[in-house]
């Protein structure tokens, strides 16, 4: 699947492992294992990952052909967009160059929402 590991420094840092569970839409739908709840950071074998959470979309994150992260749209409360911390809000996460640390973050505009309706299972829209 994907993975988060790295041969930094000599070491070895073990990949992150995921469970797949079902698709939606023509995508892979990912859980994590070992205590892990977030999807991987890179991805050699897709160029999308859902992660749902109580049967509802959560997010989707797409990556570039260096298999790095390039958007992850996300639903959850996102208080800097919204200034409320319990409204969940349909939103995107822009990377460069799969950096998290650069990252933009901006309310879904309602083309993009309708481009991408067919992944937010559970989301009223």
């Amino acid at each position: 699947m994907g993975g988060n590991g790295s041969f930094a420094s000599g070491i070895n840092n073990p990949y992150n492992k995921y469970e797949e569970v079902g698709f939606v839409g023509g995508i892979k739908v990912l859980k994590g294992t070992q205590g892990l709840h977030k999807l991987p950071e890179e991805s050699r074998t897709s160029n999308a990952y859902i992660r749902m959470k109580d049967n509802q979309f959560y997010e989707m994150r797409f990556y570039d052909n260096n298999h790095k992260l390039k958007i992850e749209i996300a639903y959850h409360p996102e208080p800097k967009l919204t200034g409320n911390h319990d409204k969940k809000v349909l939103h995107i996460h822009e990377y460069e160059n799969g950096n998290f640390k650069s990252r933009t973050t901006r309310l879904m505009t309602s083309e993009e929402i309708k481009k991408y309706k067919k992944y937010f299972k559970g989301v009223k829209l």
